[in-house]
């Protein structure tokens, strides 16, 4: 069978796939237990008033709470669960795949995906406990994540493109198929959950999930040359064991680098973090806010809802390009795209008609921009062998932080959900005064960090020995190269 190296067909059938099922996930549950709390039909409408205070009586009302309580403790539950598992494996790999091949990167978090759909299925079928799935999550998580599976995708283009313009183009493909597909699965999720129940979603996406596998395992070409039985790597140098190495990578990041580059490295880094704690904490809570009072939206609603907010990726793509080519400095740009996340997480506080949450999506059309603009920056400030290290250490805090700012924000929303359920999302606005504070800090050094000297081991720095990549780089705080 001829191999190919096309790697954007795993990521599209991934992402419809995984977004086929994601906005069913939190539904199934909160029917569930909203069947176990109450011994009582969910119930079902055609409109969006079905929880209304003019259809419900207040012992209703106090099932509804009580069902957003459990269910928001329910997704704390499995995260805590799947964070550190899904941490140590996607260090483990992302180390290993230089050596080992990019394929176990994809291939183990499809299998873990795959396993996670399967038990969905299962439990939905024969209508099992649903504390079950909080074991499948910790099960999916040995085998990787999500940020394991784009890693690998992404690394596996980097193996493949020579050109920098190539490998730009490349992966922004990649990123707008994640969104449009991802948007055409969620829109349609609400009509196939009305036609067909839970089951037929459940089994179409653990269906398209093996597809995918035998297209991973049997069509796709590996790009990464096997290292030599003796332990040395391909030039001939000795080579460290995987998790070793990484370590080792990630001290030399910042041990070689000049002072002014460790502070901002550091900046970067903080500005990185918090904003994917801050963005991801808020926006997990999004659907069981629109279950929740006053909007009660059905499946239809929420699919809409969820096609709209995947469209950040084509727009937040659109406006890099838009900003990049205009010659608007880089951190302005990140800067806009978290107050874009800020002023739609304030908008989602204080809405309370369909109409108006369905305007949120509009301030948020920018809030992608910050995480390719700053790995992007990032990646110009280490020289390139230390560029491995560099992404692997943000994969894991990206995944990190994704998973603990999902767990504490959902433990937050389900103790005040009874008094004010928008009051977890003026918090998330709130903190992302931190990553805007780290921006302004960054700029009042005043340093184009991307040309400032990093020392190699032998003391010299590279930027003696490589003079001419200097008009390759291109300021953080200024349109032009000058120094001030």
């Amino acid at each position: 069978m001829k191999r190919l190296y096309l790697v954007e067909p795993v990521v599209a059938l991934y992402a419809f796939s995984s977004f086929l099922i994601y906005p069913l996930v939190q539904q199934y549950v909160y029917r569930r237990l909203w069947q176990q709390l109450t011994n009582t039909p969910y119930p079902v409408s055609d409109n969006t008033s079905r929880c209304a205070p003019s259809n419900s009586s207040s012992n209703q009302t106090d099932f509804h709470k009580e069902v957003q309580k459990q269910a928001s403790l329910f997704s704390l539950y499995s995260e805590l669960l799947s964070t550190i598992p899904s941490l140590i494996v996607t260090l483990v790999l992302v180390a290993y795949s230089d050596r080992g091949g990019r394929k176990i990167t994809i291939i183990m978090p499809l299998i873990g995906t795959l396993i996670y759909t399967s038990t969905f299925l299962t439990v939905s079928f024969f209508e099992l406990n649903i504390y079950l799935l909080i074991g499948s999550s910790f099960l999916s998580s040995l085998f990787g994540g999500i940020s394991t599976f784009l890693g690998g995708c992404f690394a596996y283009i980097a193996d493949l493109c020579q050109d920098d313009r190539q490998k730009t183009l490349r992966m922004a493909g990649v990123d707008m198929m994640i969104g449009l597909l991802s948007g055409v699965a969620a829109i349609s999720t609400g009509y196939f959950l009305r036609a067909a129940g839970f089951n037929w979603p459940f089994l179409t996406s653990a269906l398209c999930q093996c597809l995918i596998l035998v297209y991973a395992v049997f069509i796709l070409e590996e790009t990464v040359r096997k290292t030599p039985a003796d332990g040395s790597d391909i030039d001939g140098s000795p080579q460290r064991p995987g998790l070793r190495q990484l370590i080792f990578g990630l001290c030399q990041i910042f041990a070689r680098a000049s002072y002014k580059c460790k502070i901002v490295l550091a900046l970067l880094i903080i500005i990185f973090t918090s904003f994917t704690f801050t963005y991801i904490g808020g926006i997990s809570l999004v659907t069981l806010y629109e279950l929740n009072e006053p909007l009660c939206w059905t499946e239809i609603l929420i699919g809409y809802g969820s096609a709209l907010s995947t469209t950040v990726f084509l727009t937040s793509f659109l406006g890099v390009s838009a900003f990049t080519y205009c010659g608007v400095p880089q951190l302005l740009i990140v800067a806009l795209g978290i107050l874009s996340v800020l002023s739609g997480l304030i908008m989602v506080a204080f809405a309370k008609t369909t109409v108006l949450m369905f305007l949120v999506r509009i301030p948020m059309l920018l809030s992608i921009m910050p995480f390719p603009v700053l790995r992007s920056v990032m990646s110009k400030i280490v020289s390139k062998s230390e560029q491995g290290a560099l992404f692997a250490y943000l994969s894991f805090l990206e995944s990190l932080f994704n998973n603990v700012g999902s767990a504490v924000f959902n433990s937050i929303y389900a103790a005040t959900v009874g008094w004010y359920p928008g009051l977890a999302f003026l918090l998330a606005a709130g903190l992302c005064v931190i990553p805007l504070s780290a921006i302004a800090a960054v700029a009042f050094i005043g340093v184009d960090v991307s040309t400032e000297p990093i020392k190699s081991e032998d003391g010299t720095s590279e930027e003696d020995g490589q003079p001419e990549k200097d008009d390759d780089t291109s300021p953080l705080l200024s349109s032009s190269s000058v120094n001030t």
